[in-house]
């Protein structure tokens, strides 16, 4: 009795689909033979695609966005690929897990959808063949920052003809000096955020830091700051004051952004191609389009499972990622096409006393709830003993990993005894 290499995946699927075991979702992710970037590319063709059709309705188009963020999920032991202790945006703190690097299509007022990913590889797996080949990394695999996944990235959205009027990011990404270089040999404009510590280039020649930069240049609170809504969200526009620094190039600026309560600062370094016209306005638009990544993030572990993928291999965790981002674009592109027929919203209020309307109304369908309609449409028949079927098969796995895991401390007690 030998226990398996990868340990069953698909235990919170299977039930949902109808099947009796987790044998046929298990043999989808790790041995069945599919194209898993032949997948990717299509699921990037059709969000845009689908995204750009929606905004063409509109009588603005709007920005097309690509938002650069990572994103990961907590893993137990060590046998995982890309596995590490490392710091996990999704626990606030230092913790066992892996992390994926994501390029989100965001249209402005129209939607948006996860169309790549990278899991970030740490170099210790790499370099060590046992590790590598027990958690099943292709043989050219080769270590890639955070920066350089998004190069890659940003290479594949290319090839796939996806158009981006910018590309914005974080911190990560925005000191990341190749990807910068990377954007601007393609032409292509970015908002990516800088570090306080981030050192300018002024036309005078002064060399400054960006927190420097806005004390001289800027003033704290003085006449260069002007107040300009990032985009409206939910609860309504987010209002911020921006000051606009210009560098020692004329393509290159200092987008800085003040939180109007707490006075928080943030810094963005600015791209624009030769040709383009330089406006704040859409420099400023172009940086509260960077949120929606999180948002895809929020639906993908909440309503798809992107993080909840029990898969150890590098490729089945690779493939369980790319069919949530196809499930993601297909909602994702299917509210943003009913968005215009299913919002009955009343109008704003225009003053702060102003009553509640007597009726409300109905938001557009989000992407949850086409999700939850599809589900509903796409049930499958169950068997009325499905659900105790489940509770036995569940407790006799879990049976079966206690007692490997009872074996195996009872080697590791008598090696130490021996």
């Amino acid at each position: 009795m030998k226990e398996p290499a990868e340990p069953l995946s698909g235990k919170r699927e299977a039930p949902h689909v109808g099947d009796a075991t987790p044998d046929r979702t298990q043999r989808l992710l790790n041995r069945a033979v599919w194209d898993t970037e032949g997948m990717a590319s299509q699921v990037r063709r059709y969000a845009a695609a689908g995204l750009d059709t929606a905004a063409g309705r509109r009588r603005r188009r709007g920005l097309a966005v690509g938002a650069l963020d990572e994103t990961g999920h907590p893993k137990q032991g060590t046998a995982t690929a890309g596995v590490k202790r490392q710091y996990m945006g999704c626990a606030g703190r230092v913790a066992n897990g892996i992390n994926t690097v994501h390029l989100a299509y965001v249209r402005e007022r129209t939607g948006h959808a996860l169309v790549a990913a990278r899991r970030w590889i740490p170099a210790e797996q790499i370099t060590d063949p046992d590790t590598a080949a027990r958690t099943g990394l292709p043989t050219d695999t080769q270590f890639r920052t955070k920066g350089q996944l998004a190069i890659d990235l940003c290479t594949h959205a290319y090839a796939d003809e996806l158009t981006f009027d910018v590309i914005c990011g974080d911190e990560v990404y925005g000191g990341c000096t190749e990807l910068r270089e990377f954007l601007e040999a393609r032409g292509q404009a970015y908002v990516l955020r800088v570090a306080s510590t981030c050192v300018i280039q002024t036309p005078s020649g002064d060399r400054l830091t960006c927190a420097q930069a806005v004390t001289e240049l800027a003033g704290r609170r003085g006449r260069g700051w002007q107040v300009r809504s990032a985009g409206a969200g939910s609860k309504g526009h987010r209002w911020y004051a921006w000051a606009w620094i210009a560098t020692a190039s004329p393509r290159h600026h200092l987008l800085v952004r003040r939180h109007l309560a707490t006075g928080e600062l943030a810094f963005h370094y600015c791209f624009v191609p030769e040709g383009q016209p330089v406006v704040v306005s859409r420099l400023v638009r172009a940086a509260g389009l960077r949120w929606p990544v999180e948002e895809c993030f929020e639906f993908g572990k909440d309503h798809f499972g992107l993080d909840q993928c029990q898969a150890r291999l590098h490729d089945a965790i690779a493939r369980h990622t790319v069919l949530v981002m196809a499930a993601l674009a297909v909602c994702a592109v299917t509210a943003a096409r009913l968005r215009h027929r299913t919002d009955s919203q009343a109008p704003p209020p225009a003053t702060p006393d102003q009553p509640p309307p007597a009726e409300p109304g109905l938001i557009p369908l989000t992407v949850p709830e086409i999700g939850r309609l599809l589900a509903d449409v796409l049930h499958h028949p169950q068997p009325p003993d499905h659900a105790l079927n489940w509770l036995t098969w569940r407790r006799r796995h879990q049976a079966r990993a206690r007692w490997f895991h009872q074996r195996t401390r009872l080697n590791r007690e008598y090696a130490l005894v021996n």
